[in-house]
């Protein structure tokens, strides 16, 4: 572990506040807790989880008001997100790997009798555009804290294999009231299956901000990218309490991936605390 770096509890916090806050009363509503009309809830859904993502930039602008070194800080945080030369490798690798990995989960079951889940975008010819909501409003806008201020300094501290073990786990976490809110896709998704996919993701996106000079919108391409695959090619059939073949594979593909990327890493490492307790055993 480097001491030299603080764990970013600060930014955890608001994380976690600034979103749970807005999704508490979509859940509520949804078990009956507290009175939202249906017409209401469904109206406020949407809106209230787009905005609630955008809780990691709320925690990660506290963190650097709290701890930054100086005045400009905030600034440059912000600038890093307007480099866009990522390369043709920080491109296209993610279109290939999350391109090919939806589309297996999507298409093999159809190999052993299950039915073609039909694409849920109106055309194929609205996937780019699509791709741009989800970057900046369907989930992208989550890596502006994920992946643009928690991972380097977790990576720094754990190492690559514990700080994106940790990341995807406490990432799954903060998604947990979705689960419990009507309309929301979790509610088809089994929680221990989703936690895997975010661990498998945190591996994958970690290596391509690498491979992209390690420019942080390189998260918010790669996240929206990921998550506009899922209408081209359904992975999930959206009702309860019937089992989920192509998630399952989905899941699979993606922590199985992700693990071996993260193996064949040339800065493979874990921290240096560790490696100097392993080194003393030999």
């Amino acid at each position: 572990m480097d001491a030299n770096v603080r764990f970013p509890y600060r930014f955890f916090i608001i994380t976690f506040v600034f979103a749970w806050v807005l999704w508490t009363p979509l859940v509520l509503g949804s078990l009956k807790i507290i009175f939202i009309s249906d017409k209401l809830l469904s109206f406020l859904t949407m809106p209230m989880i787009m905005l609630g993502a955008f809780g990691p930039l709320a925690g990660a602008l506290f963190a650097l008001n709290k701890d930054r070194v100086d005045k400009t800080s905030t600034v440059k945080y912000l600038r890093s997100f307007l480099d866009l030369h990522l390369g043709w490798k920080g491109y296209i690798m993610p279109v290939v790997i999350l391109g090919s990995s939806t589309f297996i989960a999507w298409f093999l079951p159809e190999l052993f009798g299950e039915k073609r889940l039909p694409m849920l975008l109106p055309s194929v010819w609205v996937f780019v555009p699509y791709v741009l909501i989800m970057m900046f409003l369907g989930g992208g806008q989550e890596e502006f804290g994920w992946r643009g201020y928690a991972l380097p300094l977790l990576e720094k501290q754990f190492g690559i294999w514990y700080a994106n073990i940790l990341l995807g786990v406490i990432w799954a976490c903060w998604h947990l009231p979705l689960w419990f809110i009507t309309g929301s896709n979790q509610i088809y998704m089994n929680f221990g299956g989703f936690i895997l996919l975010l661990v498998g993701y945190s591996f994958i996106f970690s290596w391509i901000r690498k491979i992209s000079g390690n420019r942080p919108f390189s998260g918010l391409y790669t996240h929206g990218l990921a998550n506009a695959f899922i209408p081209l090619m359904p992975i999930l059939i959206l009702q309860n309490n019937i089992p989920q073949p192509r998630f399952w594979l989905w899941v699979s593909l993606t922590l199985i991936i992700g693990i071996t990327i993260t193996i064949f890493r040339k800065e493979n490492t874990l921290p240096k605390a560790i490696k100097t307790n392993n080194s003393a055993t030999l």
